[in-house]
């Protein structure tokens, strides 16, 4: 049974936004590609922490992305991002 899902990712800068775009693209693709249909992909943009996790890692570009997938989707799809160097984090929550 497909479920409608939020997930919010926290991308890794380190001063090249140019590669925000190619980045967003394999997210939105690694989800229809696991059989999630979106339904918006939201660009927040750059955030500052208010607790930096490490002395390097000051901010992050956030993106929120509806879909609506199995609930196998998201095992898929969060641990092929776990291999991405470029997502520093992942969070999913059903609606």
């Amino acid at each position: 049974m497909k479920r409608k899902y939020e997930g919010v990712y926290i991308l890794k800068l380190q001063g090249q936004e140019e590669g925000i775009d190619e980045m967003v693209g394999k997210i939105t693709k690694e989800l229809e590609g696991n059989g999630a249909k979106l339904e918006k992909v939201e660009r927040v943009g750059r955030k500052e922490f208010i607790f930096p996790n490490n002395a390097k890692q000051k901010h992050g570009y956030y993106v929120q992305v509806r879909f609506e997938a199995e609930p196998t989707v998201i095992t898929n799809v969060e641990s092929h991002l776990k291999l991405s160097e470029q997502v520093m984090l992942q969070h999913y929550r059903r609606l």
